[in-house]
């Protein structure tokens, strides 16, 4: 019972984790300060330009903010493609790994026996770690591509600086990872038993039993063994006493 209280709370924590790591990580996803520059000039001409997967902006120093989507989905990079295909992929498997973990954990009772509820967390676990591994690619590869960019000296147009949206998607990329990793270690046990506890033909424990079925056989084999031993005994004095009988009326 104390075991099955710890799993039980160990699940929650991780759950809750995960959950709040999946929010922040959709959070980062209509964000526009995903990379931000800064345009030192005069008080009329100072300025900010940022952007994110979708668009870049362009902020002035009077507030006054212009967004304008990218042109061509067709000629964006494979970079950018790529980023928005994780980050997508992020969002959605963490959405499965919230509702895996939901049915399967042991304080909601929504599944089956013990088993099939700790497989369904298991696979819970795992959809949080690809999502939390997928964010985490996303932001780490968008980071460094700006670095690159920045120490670059042959890199002619504008460089950026890291922007607040990468450090919330790295929050919620470890939350996502750490709460997987708990939801796993702590129903791997159950969901995945050991080869050593499967029966399997000629093992140990089927040998045992095959000797338990054995011994009243062999009971009733020696008791049967001692009956006609007994028997032919009693025939045999019997005999005996017949033939003594008959040479003593002689």
């Amino acid at each position: 019972m104390m075991h099955r209280t710890v799993v039980m709370y160990a699940e929650i924590g991780g759950f809750v984790s995960c959950l709040f790591g999946w929010i922040l990580v959709c959070s980062t996803v209509p964000t526009p300060f995903w990379s931000y520059s800064e345009n030192l000039g005069s008080v009329m001409t100072s300025s900010d330009a940022f952007s994110n997967l979708w668009k870049d902006c362009l902020s002035d120093n009077t507030g006054a903010t212009t967004c304008k989507g990218y042109a061509s989905m067709m000629a964006l990079s494979a970079f950018l493609h790529i980023c928005r295909a994780l980050t997508i992929s992020a969002v959605i498997t963490g959405f499965f790994g919230s509702v895996l973990t939901l049915v399967g954990m042991k304080c909601t009772k929504l599944g089956g026996s013990e088993v099939a509820n700790a497989r369904v967390t298991f696979s819970g676990g795992i959809t949080y770690l690809v999502s939390g591994f997928c964010g985490m690619i996303t932001y780490s590869w968008w980071a460094n591509t700006i670095r690159v960019q920045f120490v670059n000296p042959q890199f002619m147009g504008a460089k950026h600086e890291l922007g607040a949206a990468l450090f919330i998607g790295w929050g919620g990329s470890i939350l996502l990872i750490l709460g997987g990793a708990v939801l796993i270690y702590f129903s791997v046990k159950e969901a995945l038993p050991s080869s050593s506890q499967k029966r399997r033909p000629g093992s140990h424990t089927t040998g045992r039993t095959r000797r338990t079925y054995m011994l009243p056989r062999l009971t009733l084999a020696s008791s049967l063994l001692y009956e006609g031993r007994q028997s032919r005994t009693t025939s045999a004095t019997t005999k005996m006493g017949r033939a003594y009988s008959r040479d003593n009326f002689v």
